[in-house]
């Protein structure tokens, strides 16, 4: 019995560090999609200060929905990273 507990115990362990590494990734994936996103914001609207060309604001639009994307992606992976690991408490 106590050998199953350990092994439990263990598999646990591993799963919790594994969707603990899914949500660091997803945060570093939000994070770099935001610096490129504000990035390609920031030029795109100094372009379009600059010579009024509306196509601008379709390149701001994009990189807006991007970023809602990108979120809603990182909402998804926490979610069901804590869903896993509620699941597989032993």
């Amino acid at each position: 019995m106590a050998d199953k507990t350990a092994a439990l115990i263990k598999a646990q362990q591993a799963v919790a560090q594994s969707t603990s590494m899914a949500v660091q990734d997803a945060t570093d994936n939000l994070r770099n999609l935001s610096t490129i996103a504000t990035t390609a914001i920031g030029v795109a609207l100094s372009q379009l200060l600059a010579t009024g060309d509306p196509k601008y604001v379709k390149v701001i639009e994009e990189a807006q929905k991007a970023m809602t994307k990108g979120t809603e992606n990182f909402s998804d992976v926490g979610t069901k990273a804590a869903k896993i690991l509620k699941d597989f408490t032993p």
